[in-house]
């Protein structure tokens, strides 16, 4: 079976990144090896909040980064899912305004998905954050993914011989 990924936000907008800086540049050359290259190998999935902050953004690619996972599974939304993003919210895991961080990584977590794609790398992939993630969501019961860039999934595992 084919580890699942959440896809967050600025994946497909850095797949359509414009701006010219070489940072920018960088993550759009990643995101795009990985996107055109390595996404095959796994099960990708996405949600609603994705879908509603890339239709409200003000992205020049609007409608491309909405084509990108216009075909993508959308996790089911539950109940429990808005008490787990309070949880985060309470226990400072994630910034109450805006929620959106919160609302991806609760139903990564809740449908255990091994990975988190994103380049929100100030409130998701944040090594210095994981560790109170782990803390929060092991008292809740949930699995905690990995929450990586596209740069960390381009490079296969190496098999030892």
């Amino acid at each position: 079976m084919k580890p699942r990924v959440y896809i967050e936000t600025s994946v497909p907008s850095f797949y359509h990144e414009l701006r010219p800086e070489p940072e920018m540049v960088a993550r759009r050359a990643w995101t795009r090896e990985w996107w055109d290259g390595h996404r095959s190998d796994y099960a990708l999935v996405t949600s609603v909040a994705v879908i509603e902050e890339l239709e409200a953004g003000a992205h020049a690619k609007k409608a491309e980064c909405l084509a990108l996972v216009q075909d993508l599974p959308l996790l089911p939304v539950h109940d429990a899912i808005g008490a787990i993003v309070d949880t985060y919210i309470e226990h400072h895991v994630m910034p109450s305004d805006p929620r959106g961080d919160a609302l991806h990584l609760a139903p990564a977590s809740y449908h255990h998905c091994q990975f988190l794609l994103t380049w929100n790398c100030a409130h998701l992939a944040n090594a210095n954050k994981q560790e109170h993630i782990r803390h929060i969501n092991v008292l809740q019961g949930l699995h905690v993914p990995v929450l990586t860039t596209p740069l960390e999934l381009i490079y296969p595992e190496e098999v030892e011989s």
